[in-house]
């Protein structure tokens, strides 16, 4: 029986084509069987490693997937990293790890080479060589990582990969790394900071650039995450050792502290496609392209969660149409008014006030000044100002699109109270009703949700309401206020 059985795995193991030995089968064969706790025969456990065998033959590195539980492939050295050195729980000896850079045709992956690995990393590697590897795959910081159990050179097999590439924003996939990528800085983000499992405190930050083939999001780590705020937008950089990653369904160029975001003197043209302003409809995310027509005065307002927010309106026109855009959060600051050329990217369309549809720019959305008519003095806006072909200038970018808050403030600040309180005081002192009081709250919906929230440039006011209200809409609500909301039979 029991060499019947032999046979079994036998017959399993000469199916199976793989670079393991007969003796190393059988091994994983009983580990499998014990494993399993009587579960399995041999011939079952055996016919289960096969398949976990057969499954970690690749077909390249773009198949790798964390949850494999190892995988084989044969790739090319692109870069060697530095020694990293660690102290591990209860032993004396540090540990250490060197990050490789390998590629195929189909992608590139980071092998993490450890310990005695990492030695022989340090002093046998070369760039340009051919390995071939086989380890555990993990979900790492910067994508798909592989830590390296077995590793040998195969100088026979030819892999067809450039040693150091620089690419378009077309050209980009996921997976990739060692990312070279010159472009043209659209939009430029404030710095976060977050805390991480281990207590360290991370920072992050976004830029967007543009090439001819397109845009992408960057994202900048820890000791890159400033450059954000020193870099202009309008200026010419250069990302260095980026790699690529996922988010929301789009590509993201990711840049750690091996990498560098550096200006550089290149002439790059961004030319954004627009969708026109007559054939958009409401869900759409799209991008649009015409000059500022007029702009109001920022508002902020109060969150359900007691921060903050603000948002400032703007009508953009066309050659087809007109429509009027909010734009959320630190996209309010950006120093934008009348007669400016700008790009939209990304703008999500709703529904707005009076059945118009409106675009809202929130974090996601890239806004660029491309011809600024801040030099000149500001024009109040209107029809004069729009029209025109609807590309003209779009490629020329020459605007100084670089908006302090500042100067925004100064625009936008300055006449809010003003504007906001005439209209209050029209439907007289609404905000001073005390709890119990039936009232009346004037003000511009600056959040659409439950509850909704009412800006009258003085106060805010929070609305129970079962009533649809557009973002930007002014409203009056009638009702009753009870602990500092208003609860509506009324909205008008």
């Amino acid at each position: 029986m029991h060499e019947h059985r032999m046979s079994d795995i036998e017959g399993v193991y000469e199916d199976l084509e793989a670079d393991v030995s007969l003796e190393e089968f059988r091994e994983a064969v009983e580990e499998k069987v014990e494993q399993m706790g009587g579960l399995a025969d041999e011939e079952t456990a055996a016919m289960l490693i096969a398949h976990e065998i057969g499954e970690s033959e690749v077909g390249g590195i773009a198949d790798i997937e964390p949850s494999m539980e190892v995988a084989k492939f044969v790739a090319k050295v692109l870069s060697i990293g530095e020694r990293r050195t660690f102290e591990r729980d209860g032993e004396d000896e540090d540990g250490q790890v060197v990050n490789v850079e390998v590629a195929d045709e189909t992608g590139s992956v980071r092998a993490a080479f450890w310990d005695e690995h990492a030695e022989a990393a340090l002093g046998e590697l070369e760039e340009g060589q051919v390995l071939r590897i086989k380890g555990r795959p993990k979900d790492g910081f910067s994508g798909v990582e592989v830590s390296v159990d077995e590793v040998e050179p195969d100088p026979d097999t030819e892999v067809d990969v450039q040693v150091s590439d620089t690419h378009t924003v077309e050209s980009l996939s996921l997976g990739l790394s060692n990312v070279n990528l010159v472009g043209l800085v659209l939009d430029t983000g404030t710095v976060r900071t977050f805390d991480r499992d281990d207590g360290s405190e991370g920072k992050v930050s976004n830029l967007v650039l543009g090439d001819s083939s397109g845009r992408v999001r960057v994202t900048l780590w820890d000791e890159q995450a400033d450059l954000a705020t020193e870099i202009e937008a309008g200026t010419t950089v250069e990302v260095v050792d980026g790699y690529v990653k996922e988010r929301d369904g789009s590509l993201e160029l990711h840049v750690g502290n091996r990498g560098a975001v550096e200006e550089v003197d290149a002439e790059v043209e961004y030319v954004p496609e627009s969708t026109s302003i007559e054939s958009i409809e409401i869900g759409q995310e799209v991008d649009l392209a015409g000059v500022v027509r007029s702009a109001d005065p920022k508002r902020t307002f109060d969150r359900d969660d007691g921060s903050e927010g603000q948002v400032r309106n703007i009508r953009v026109q066309d050659a087809t149409g007109d429509i009027r855009v909010a734009l959320w959060g630190e996209k309010a600051d950006i120093d934008i008014g009348p007669g400016d050329e700008v790009a939209l990217g990304d703008v999500e369309i709703q529904d707005g006030w009076q059945d118009d549809l409106e675009a809202s720019a929130g974090w996601q959305s890239t806004i660029t000044v491309l011809e600024s008519d801040s030099d000149s003095e500001r024009t109040t806006g209107g029809d004069e100002s729009g029209g025109g072909d609807e590309n003209a200038g779009l490629g020329a970018f020459a605007g100084d699109a670089s908006g302090g808050s500042e100067t925004a403030d100064a625009t936008s600040g300055g006449g809010a109270d003003t504007a906001a309180t005439t209209t209050a005081d029209e439907h007289g002192d609404a905000a001073a009703a005390d709890d119990g009081e039936e009232t009346e709250f004037t003000g511009v919906v600056v959040q659409a949700g439950s509850p909704v929230v009412l800006d009258d440039g003085e106060t805010t006011m929070s609305v129970d309401t079962d009533v649809d209200v557009g973002l930007g809409e002014e409203v009056t609500a009638r009702g009753v206020v009870r602990d500092g909301r208003l609860d509506a039979n009324d909205v008008f």
